[in-house]
């Protein structure tokens, strides 16, 4: 759970980044134990929110201090639990942070421009923000571990309710799903990795610069636009067959041998190696597929809708047999929700292709074969859906929603022991809040809490 009333990822860094330039003397504005909070940690995190266009409920001056103070009471008790950070898993966060930064705003110079400072000290202030977000986030779990509603607990917080205060559940589905995969002919295939080999040549010769043909060539949109260049990653979020290869380079002028993964073919260049995380540009190309072989799959998918409409196999049946869905094929066909791990999903969460199809169904009808692109492996394949279920939207219910109600109820008892917990905290650490800070409505009362040294 987390506890915040606005606070993002790019405000904190603002407020860290204010503070580090600033060689003036700092005004301070609240002190929390010994932690001050500077009035232009405040100021910068206001302007930060008002051009994100962060909603902030209140006012700033009295919400912003005020949520600062908390995180500093939840940092006080991890010091006091110590509470361990994972160097390693903080540090790949903050290198997707800034691949994801890179991607949206355009550059690293744009990146340096946006936060005002080198990437460097970027990545020394992520690392502060994620392992300051880490340990409250440990002392929230730990607070709230032994929080799990029973049914009947779930009921009388459900009678507890006002109707006014029921979350409207929007329209979801249940679907199952058949795919597969066209036969790509091997012609296609050598081509695909000639032209590869072709390119490693270039590089391994001196010819070109990797990043130049990765720019003209890649079918990875996504790191194309930065000459393939992938950030630092962890093992662990890269393709195995990718990740074994890429360890494997030593030499930051060589190129890797073709590396096949469900992306695709892939030529690799070592940027560079921090410990368990590594910096790579890669080239990837897709194999197209045919017309004909597309229409062969329609075909057999058509032969396929066939037998389950005239009863000769069930749908589920054909699903476990045929189908090349990795994710849905051992569970009958039944696709899986990624977001809330269940068979329901929400129309926009469905795949594009199956939200068209299936927006036009009723309860138990199967599709007509259609082409789709799978969304993990960017490839065509062809499809037929059944439309198990659909739940009209509609306001939360108790007997149609249980884990929704069962998910608010535990939020609920969660948030009061966090809230009670912050009472208590409160009288055993040192608060002070200067004049024109104090003329608040606050959540917590600060001001009879404050203590003199």
């Amino acid at each position: 759970m987390k506890y915040r009333f606005f606070s993002t990822l790019m405000l904190a860094i603002a407020a860290l980044a204010a503070v580090a330039q600033n060689s003036v003397a700092e005004e301070v504005a609240w002190v929390i134990g010994d932690e001050p909070i500077f009035k232009s940690e405040i100021e910068e995190q206001y302007q930060q929110a008002l051009y994100e266009r962060v909603a902030i409920d209140g006012n700033p001056y009295c919400v912003i201090p005020e949520q600062m103070a908390l995180d500093k009471l939840f940092l006080d008790q991890a010091r006091i639990d110590t509470v361990e950070v994972s160097s390693s898993a903080i540090s790949a966060e903050v290198e997707n942070r800034i691949n994801f930064f890179i991607a949206n705003l355009g550059s690293k110079e744009k990146v340096e421009e946006y936060f005002r400072m080198p990437l460097p000290r970027l990545r020394d202030k992520l690392n502060e923000v994620y392992s300051d977000q880490y340990c409250i986030q440990q002392v929230q779990n730990e607070l709230t571990k032994n929080v799990k509603a029973t049914p009947a607990d779930v009921r009388k917080f459900y009678n507890s309710l006002s109707k006014d205060s029921l979350p409207y559940i929007p329209m979801q589905v249940e679907t199952q799903i058949i795919t597969i995969n066209p036969v790509i002919p091997q012609q296609e295939i050598d081509e695909v990795k000639a032209r590869l080999r072709d390119y490693a040549n270039q590089v391994n010769s001196g010819e070109r610069e990797f990043s130049t043909l990765a720019i003209l060539y890649s079918q990875d949109q996504s790191t194309a636009v930065y000459g393939g260049e992938t950030g630092f990653q962890s093992r662990s979020v890269l393709l195995p067959e990718y990740a074994t290869a890429a360890f494997n380079l030593n030499d930051n002028k060589r190129v890797s041998n073709i590396v096949e993964t469900d992306d695709g073919y892939h030529i690799i260049q070592l940027i560079e190696k921090r410990g368990d995380r590594i910096n790579t540009r890669h080239i990837l190309l897709r194999p197209k597929v045919s017309d004909k072989d597309l229409t062969d799959a329609l075909s057999r998918l058509d032969s396929v809708r066939t037998d389950i409409l005239q009863s000769k196999k069930t749908f589920d049946e054909m699903a476990l047999f045929i189908s090349q869905d990795k994710d849905s094929r051992n569970n009958n066909g039944h696709m899986l929700n990624e977001k809330n791990h269940s068979s329901q999903f929400e129309m926009a969460d469905l795949p594009a292709e199956v939200g068209k199809k299936v927006a036009n169904m009723q309860p138990g009808d199967i599709s007509e074969p259609f082409v789709m692109i799978n969304p993990k492996t960017r490839r065509e394949q062809v499809a037929i859906v059944k439309l198990v279920k659909r739940i009209d939207g509609h306001k939360a219910d108790l007997a149609e929603d249980y884990m929704i109600i069962k998910d608010m109820c535990e939020a609920a008892e969660k948030e009061r022991i966090i809230h009670d917990w912050v009472i208590q905290k409160q009288k055993s650490v040192y608060v002070y809040i200067e004049e024109g800070w104090r003329d608040c409505d606050f959540r917590y009362d600060w001001l009879k809490k404050e203590k003199t040294k």
